[in-house]
């Protein structure tokens, strides 16, 4: 027999329960299916094996950094150590505090959770199998699909835990190699390999492209490529991996055939949508080139299907997942919403961290916007100089026509959490006179942006 299902959420990341739970809010009977369950599964990867575990490593590593190799006047710090399996278990610890907070939400929200593969079986029919027990089928009424994605590993590069290693792996290590050969230089290889170095690790970065974090300025980019060798890190830049031969690295260059001696290999060269194995073609809907689910502005597939995060197309970011969730959930209880933001904020946090929102100037002329980008280099933070981190900037593009915030952009010390301010200046359409109207605590990092826009003060006429 089928159980019947109001609304139906298929995985439980940061799209999932708050899709979830903000359907319940609003009065559906919400059943929820995550095929990893309560354990380690309610969250995501996010939540388990990717964002708060990355950034709990990379809190780890900058610690253990700046203790033994600090350059501030007047401090000397002797005997410290790090002890991975100590970070195990207190990154356990953490992530398991966290998943039962999001469990506490979907209980108080009177969410039905169920653990299990799902596939769908008809236009409004889906069967969940779990190990162990019979399959169970629901008969639904409306589907919010929010799977995730997963890591893409080229043909010879599969991870298998030991000598190649996914980024899953590196976050479970308790004891380190001495060498890490890191295939990718966007985001994921780039946080880990820096945490890596910073630890002692010998860490060399293999990317096909001729630079660094394409989706990143270059003047952004830069700061974090000085700071990458100063780290020791190796830039092997127009480079691919060819084989993985013992401890040795077998490459083709620009210039011929390289090798690089490497203990381990970690493979960060992006990720897929987890929609080919849902039958989702029994719902009618077709994938698009790429394996991501065609939307609308208010994320429906078709009358009944909405999809939601890493399955649309766009950046794979939790953040962008969680606000798209709001509106699927709105829009399939007949609510208007629509997903229209001016910006999805984009952090990476290397060293320095990077931030982004809206246009950058490039962007903004492509679009057909006359546009002026106003720099201030992080030297000229009072904040920043006491945190001896001066290498980086904030670069503000203003539209001439109306002094509107079209886009920020950030490389500097804890850029990710100044992205949130840039964020909400350009969904405003605030104007420059807006930002330099609002009083700035000093000295902070957040007078970045405001000592940025100082040149941009009208200057009265006559």
């Amino acid at each position: 027999m089928a159980e019947p299902a109001d609304l139906l959420v298929v995985g439980a990341g940061p799209g999932g329960y708050v899709a979830a739970a903000r359907a319940a809010q609003l009065g559906r009977e919400v059943t929820l299916v995550e095929r990893g369950g309560s354990e380690g599964g309610i969250g995501g990867s996010c939540l388990h094996v990717g964002c708060i575990p990355s950034k709990a490593l990379i809190e780890l590593a900058d610690a253990f950094h700046r203790s033994t190799s600090s350059s501030q006047p007047g401090l000397t710090v002797s005997g410290a150590n790090f002890d991975l399996v100590a970070f195990q278990g207190w990154k356990a610890e953490v992530v398991g505090t966290l998943a039962k907070g999001v469990e506490g939400l979907l209980d108080g929200r009177r969410v039905r959770r169920l653990a299990g593969e799902l596939r769908f079986a008809g236009p409004a029919r889906a069967v969940v199998a779990s190990a162990g027990e019979p399959a169970r089928f629901i008969d639904f009424r409306q589907v919010i699909v929010a799977t995730g994605s997963r890591p893409v590993f080229p043909p010879g590069l599969q991870p298998d835990g030991r000598r190649v290693l996914s980024s899953t792996d590196v976050l479970a290590l308790s004891e380190l190699p001495g060498s890490v050969a890191v295939v990718g230089a966007g985001y994921i290889g780039l946080e880990l390999g820096t945490a890596l170095a910073k630890l002692g690790v010998r860490v060399t970065v293999i990317e096909a492209l001729d630079r660094i974090l394409p989706g990143f300025d270059s003047d952004l980019t830069r700061p974090v490529q000085r700071r990458l060798e100063a780290l020791g890190v190796e830039l092997r830049l127009g480079s691919r991996v060819r084989a993985f031969e013992g401890e040795e690295v077998l490459l083709d260059e620009q210039e011929g055939e390289g090798r690089i001696e490497a203990e381990r290999l970690l493979v960060a060269v992006g990720r897929r949508p987890n929609t080919d194995e849902l039958g989702l073609e029994a719902l009618g809907i077709s994938l698009e080139p790429g394996g991501t689910i065609a939307v609308d502005d208010s994320m429906r597939a078709s009358d009944t299907v909405a999809a939601i995060g890493d399955v649309t197309a766009g950046p794979a970011l939790a953040h962008r997942a969680s606000a798209q969730a709001i509106v699927a959930a709105e829009a399939l209880c007949g609510l208007p919403a629509v997903f229209d933001p001016l910006s999805v904020p984009e952090v990476v946090f290397t060293d320095p961290e990077l931030a982004a929102v809206g246009m950058t100037a490039t962007q903004a002329r492509a679009a057909g916007l006359e546009v002026d980008e106003l720099k201030l280099p992080a030297s000229a933070n009072g904040r920043a100089a006491t945190l001896a981190a001066t290498d980086g900037l904030t670069k503000v593009v203003l539209e001439r026509s109306n002094g509107r915030v079209a886009g920020v952009q950030i490389a500097g010390p804890h850029a990710s959490e100044l992205a949130a301010g840039a964020g909400l200046a350009v969904e405003m359409m605030a104007t420059a006179e807006d930002v330099l109207a609002t009083i700035h605590p000093h000295p902070t990092l957040s007078e970045g942006m405001h000592s940025a826009l100082e040149p941009a003060r009208r200057t009265p006429v006559g």
